[in-house]
C-alpha cells in the first residue's frame, strides 16, 4: 500500500474513534496515529489529514447531510461517516486529482465496512462532484 492510501487509513480509523467516543480531544487522535506501526510518511499524511477533516467536520456533515438525500447524520454508520468527512475535507483542499479521492474513499469502505457502503458512498460523492468540480451546478 501507498503512503497516501495508509494515511488515509489512519485518519479514518481516527475519526472512527471521534464517533464512538464523544470526549475525544484532537490530541488523542493524534496519538492514536503516533502509535501506529506505520512508516512517518504515513503518519504525517494521516495527522494532517485527520487534523483538516477535524477542523472541518461541520461544514463536511453539512454536505454530507444535503447529499445523502433521505439521510441524517445519525442514520449513517460510523465508519460510513467517518470515510465521507475525510473524502469531504480532501475534495475542498487537496492537490490530489478528484477521481483519486473517490477511488480511495470507496476502497476504504469496502476495506472497513460493506459493499452496499462502498456505493452508497460513491453516491453521495459523485453527486458533490456533478455539481461543484465538475461545474454543473
Amino acid at each position: 500500500m501507498g503512503t497516501r492510501h495508509l494515511g488515509r487509513r489512519l485518519a479514518v480509523q481516527a475519526l472512527y474513534q471521534a464517533c464512538t467516543r464523544k470526549d475525544l480531544s484532537v490530541d488523542v487522535l493524534i496519538s492514536f496515529i503516533d502509535a501506529s506501526d506505520n512508516d512517518s510518511q504515513a503518519k504525517s499524511w494521516g495527522k494532517d489529514l485527520v487534523l483538516g477533516a477535524w477542523k472541518q467536520l461541520a461544514s463536511s456533515d453539512s454536505l454530507i447531510e444535503k447529499y445523502s438525500i433521505g439521510w441524517s447524520l445519525d442514520r449513517i454508520n460510523f465508519i460510513d461517516l467517518s470515510i465521507l468527512r475525510l473524502a469531504f475535507y480532501e475534495l475542498s483542499v487537496s492537490d490530489s486529482p478528484v477521481n483519486v479521492i473517490l477511488d480511495e474513499a470507496v476502497e476504504l469502505a469496502k476495506e472497513f465496512s460493506t459493499v452496499e457502503s462502498a456505493k452508497f458512498i460513491n453516491g453521495i460523492l459523485g453527486k458533490y462532484v456533478a455539481d461543484h468540480v465538475h461545474g454543473n451546478h
